[in-house]
């Protein structure tokens, strides 16, 4: 597979339950390095089977762009309008260039609205990975899961039209 063969569009709420199993098989693929099992756990929102319910909240009021490889949704990015919410790859399909590919989308996405700086949570796992991309670190600051359990990320920012 090579990102060529990748194609983007905007999820459906069909896809709400593969958005969620994806979330759920990339962070029970992390290691317990920066965050606890039980940390991990809650991120997960303490599931190990998908449950649409949330993505199909959110999508009310964030845009999801789909990542597909031969009509399989492989990953996903959520933001609205300058922010970077989620970025989330199925561990089978990591390291291939398909998250930067979704992170350009959005960065083109900001772009085309006449935003010039985009933000974005990052967890400690994926600082690297937006540093590459051409964020900076604002600060480490805590950040408060939906079930009230709070973990260490890095507030992130982008110039747009400085790299992609």
């Amino acid at each position: 597979m090579s990102v060529n063969e990748i194609s983007l569009r905007l999820a459906q709420e069909t896809d709400a339950w593969v958005l969620s199993a994806i979330h759920i098989a990339a962070i029970k693929a992390l290691p317990a390095t920066f965050y606890t099992q039980e940390e991990l756990l809650a991120w997960r929102n303490y599931r190990d089977k998908p449950d649409g319910l949330n993505i199909l909240k959110s999508m009310k009021v964030e845009t999801f762009w789909v990542a597909i490889e031969q009509n399989v949704v492989i990953g996903f990015a959520s933001f609205i309008v300058d922010e970077l919410i989620g970025l989330y790859v199925h561990p089978k399909y990591q390291g291939k260039g398909i998250g930067r590919v979704l992170v350009e989308h959005f960065c083109d996405e900001a772009t085309d609205q006449g935003v010039n700086k985009v933000i974005t949570t990052a967890s400690l796992y994926a600082e690297g990975f937006y540093l590459r991309l051409g964020f900076t670190a604002i600060q480490k600051s805590p950040h408060y899961l939906r079930n009230g359990v709070v973990v260490p990320v890095i507030k992130m920012s982008k110039t747009l039209g400085t790299c992609n």
